[in-house]
């Protein structure tokens, strides 16, 4: 039997319960972006190089990644909306980890349980989100999205006043907020479950007897199309692991900016996110899917290429203007693919954000590597063509825009 189609798929929006997803998104991904934010302290303290920084990356990325779809797929057919704070649990772990680690192995290992926490909550909280949607999925995931995005841009700023003036052991300061992002989970858990009780108890509508439609897609169109949002997230999360991981080493040596200075700039590039990730969920409701994927890709090239030859000032405008853009598909990439595969809502989650997130961390650590061959600015350049990639977007096959 299906048990993740949304509870009440005519009623409103319940608010409450996407802000308070919104709220421990933003927490989870803020806690998560203290590692790329921690960098260039850690670069210092251990010797490391930029080899070593992208493997911190891959690590922290693989353990975000491979239990993604796993836990969705299992949580599809049983959901746990309670394991969310088990997951936090988890990244509280690596976070104190993070904190007093004495060996680049323990860095590593405090990473990977990140990462866990992370694979963990977002299969659970993204069926949620689409439960609380009340048919307007893209608001939904819009608001959603806009806690992680913001949490992603909150990280570097934090690190520029708080972990870089105190130093490493300050990151355990940051417990406060998985505790509260606990608290936040525990409440809506026990909302989801009054939903849920509510729906099951509520009058079954009659059912009519006819003939069951044709599936839209065929098997194989449907495993081509995820295969192709798969790598347009993957190049879009591929560019953005380059900004999260290098961009402040990349500021610091080209344009010799202080470390306090060149966090504030990431900070921007990631709040541009946010905006971008929520205002892609809104429109995406009102024009379809295809169009906000097709301007996130065609907007976002002429940027990118322009950037390498930017100087300081152009080089902060555009990364803002680049991410604003870029983020404005994730919600529509989502979505897409739950309509391609609707009652796979877990697993759907689990796949974007654990297999793409994944993806992204490879290419975080095959760039570093490449960092140390021919340095970080021609890196840059090679990173400009990575949106071209979206051009795949072509073969996408149409879907039906459902509001219900």
């Amino acid at each position: 039997m299906n048990v993740s189609k949304p509870i009440a798929s005519t009623r409103r929006a319940d608010l409450p319960v996407l802000f308070a997803l919104s709220a421990t998104h933003l927490l989870n991904d803020m806690i998560q972006s203290l590692i790329p934010a921690i960098y260039p302290i850690i670069k210092t303290a251990y010797a490391l190089d930029f080899g070593q920084i992208g493997l911190i990356t891959l690590t922290f990325q693989i353990t975000a990644s491979l239990l993604q779809p796993v836990v969705g797929h299992y949580t599809d057919k049983n959901p746990m909306p309670y394991s969310m704070v088990v997951g936090m649990g988890c990244t509280l772990t690596g976070l104190i980890g993070l904190a007093y680690a004495g060996s680049y192995p323990l860095l590593l290992l405090a990473a990977a349980c990140v990462g866990l926490g992370s694979s963990i909550f977002h299969p659970e909280a993204t069926r949620m989100a689409r439960n609380a949607s009340g048919g307007q999925q893209g608001l939904a995931q819009g608001i959603f999205q806009v806690g992680g995005q913001s949490g992603g841009a909150l990280g570097p700023l934090l690190a520029a006043f708080i972990i870089v003036p105190r130093g490493q052991t300050s990151v355990a300061w940051f417990s406060a907020a998985a505790l509260l992002a606990m608290i936040l989970m525990v409440w809506t858990a026990r909302r989801y479950a009054a939903l849920s009780k509510a729906a099951a108890a509520a009058p079954k509508p009659t059912k009519i007897a006819t003939a069951a439609p044709a599936p839209a897609h065929s098997k194989g169109q449907i495993a081509f199309a995820i295969t192709i949002l798969v790598i347009l997230l993957f190049s879009k999360n591929a560019y953005s692991s380059s900004f999260s991981s290098y961009y402040t080493f990349y500021l610091i040596g080209k344009f010799g900016v202080s470390v306090q200075a060149s966090q504030l700039m990431l900070f921007l590039f990631l709040a541009a996110a946010a905006v971008g990730a929520l205002a892609g969920g809104i429109i995406g409701d009102r024009v379809g899917r295809n169009r906000i994927l097709w301007f996130s890709i065609l907007g976002a090239l002429p940027f990118s290429l322009m950037l390498p030859f930017a100087d300081l000032f152009w080089t902060g405008v555009l990364t803002v203007v680049i991410n604003l853009i870029m983020a404005s598909s994730f919600a529509a990439i989502l979505i897409y693919a739950m309509e391609l595969m609707p009652g796979r809502i877990g697993l759907i989650g689990g796949l974007f954000y654990g297999l793409s997130f994944g993806l992204g961390g490879l290419a975080a650590a095959i760039l570093g590597e490449v960092a140390d061959w021919i340095g970080i600015e021609a890196v840059y350049r090679i990173c400009a063509f990575l949106p071209a990639i979206g051009l795949l977007a072509w073969f996408l096959p149409k879907v039906e825009h459902r509001r219900g």
